[in-house]
């Protein structure tokens, strides 16, 4: 028994565009006119039967049909189409039918087609008439070979001028549509590094509050004695207070973003006794003391956002002290060098007695962020202490001339 041999897919013919129907369907009916009234281009050919004139006519507008589709097969058959309407009695609308597809072919053909097409027309019409003008010599044929150039070399010069265009504005299209993505891209990075912003200031500013808050509310829960209650309470209600004046600035500041206000003055260096202070009393009862070893020899005269990052990277390492740190001192080292300026903050590292406060890492990666904004180095991590024991160091560099992207 024999098996029946798979049939082969057959190459899809292309579907002629609307339009280009349309354009045939003028062409040959614009050619049957000038065919019915005798109109022709010439007289007395090999071909001399008035029927022979159709042949090359509804071939030519069956090209017509292909021109965008098939611009390159449209080509050559319009060519052998053109050609043979010589040996015809000639119709006008053929030769001008192979004008619009020799322009086709320019406009919608490969970029290969496109390049050569316009040099190719042109040899022709140069070669024709040289030709012409060996065989006849005399001016007739000068005006044959500007009758081939006008309908061979001058639609593919025209094809070429449009297509240029049309690249020129498809790439400015996309130039357009590029510039509009990065745009939206810029405007997105510009949110989110915004949004970060504010997450590192909202939490610098009101965690450590609300960590003494948390602290103090388990000792005062944990342990019933009076006095060690109302001073949990006092404690509670100064960082209370505190918070909500630090959260109604930084929503005032969101508010009046768009407004015409004059900028709020960002905390300094200058503000860390006070800090340090608050640390005192917070820490207190958990058993820790502060200390602050500054060894700048001239205090001012730094960067504005040097400065605020270094207030914030105290901040922060104090608040993590107070959930953290074991009972102990707690040292805040700063000192200035030729070209940066170096935040160290230590505390006791080990297991803590009474209340902590729970931690979310989000402190460590806030002053991450603020040192790589200013292209800085930061440390964070268990050291030695020298006598057998560990001390947790917080530690940045933070370079004097470093980007100023970190605002206030």
């Amino acid at each position: 028994m024999r098996l029946p041999r798979p049939s082969l897919p057959r190459a899809a013919l292309p579907r002629p565009h609307r339009d280009d129907l349309f354009i045939a369907a003028c062409g040959l009916t614009g050619g049957l006119l000038l065919w019915w009234f005798g109109l022709y281009v010439t007289g007395d050919h090999v071909f001399g039967q008035r029927w022979a004139t159709l042949i090359p006519l509804t071939v030519m507008s069956a090209m017509e049909a292909l021109r965008r589709t098939a611009p390159r097969f449209a080509l050559i058959v319009a060519t052998l189409a053109i050609v043979g309407d010589q040996f015809t009695n000639g119709n006008l609308a053929t030769v001008l039918m192979f004008t619009d597809v020799v322009y086709a072919a320019v406009v919608y053909g490969s970029p290969a087609l496109a390049r050569r097409l316009p040099y190719t027309m042109g040899f022709i019409t140069v070669a024709s008439t040289g030709v012409f003008l060996a065989w006849w010599q005399n001016a007739v044929a000068l005006l044959v070979g500007a009758l081939t150039g006008m309908i061979s070399f001058l639609p593919a010069v025209t094809g070429a001028i449009v297509r240029n265009h049309r690249n020129a504005a498809e790439a400015a299209r996309l130039r357009a549509e590029q510039t509009a993505l990065l745009a939206e891209m810029d405007r997105a990075q510009a949110v989110v590094a915004e949004r970060a912003r504010m997450a590192r200031e909202l939490h610098d500013m009101v965690a450590n509050h609300l960590s003494a808050i948390a602290i103090h509310s388990t000792a005062a829960l944990s342990l019933d004695e009076p006095a060690t209650t109302r001073q949990a309470l006092t404690v509670i209600r100064e960082n209370s207070v505190a918070g909500l004046t630090e959260m109604r600035r930084l929503i005032g500041l969101l508010r009046d973003s768009g407004a015409e206000t004059e900028p709020a003055a960002a905390p300094t260096l200058a503000g860390l006794d006070a800090l340090i202070a608050q640390a005192g009393t917070n820490g207190g009862p958990a058993g820790l003391t502060f200390a602050l070893d500054d060894t700048r020899e001239t205090p001012g005269g730094l960067p504005a956002p040097v400065e605020l990052a270094a207030y914030r990277i105290v901040q922060e390492s104090l608040t993590n002290a107070l959930k953290h740190a074991a009972p102990g001192e707690v040292r805040i080292t700063l000192a200035r060098g030729p070209e940066s300026l170096s935040v160290a903050v230590s505390s006791p590292f080990g297991e803590r007695p009474g209340p902590t406060a729970p931690g979310s890492g989000a402190g460590l990666v806030g002053m991450r962020e603020r040192v790589a904004l200013l292209d800085g180095v930061f440390e964070a991590g268990p050291v030695p202490d020298g006598e057998g024991g560990k001390r947790w160091r917080v530690r940045a560099e933070l370079p004097m001339d470093g980007n100023d992207g970190e605002r206030a």
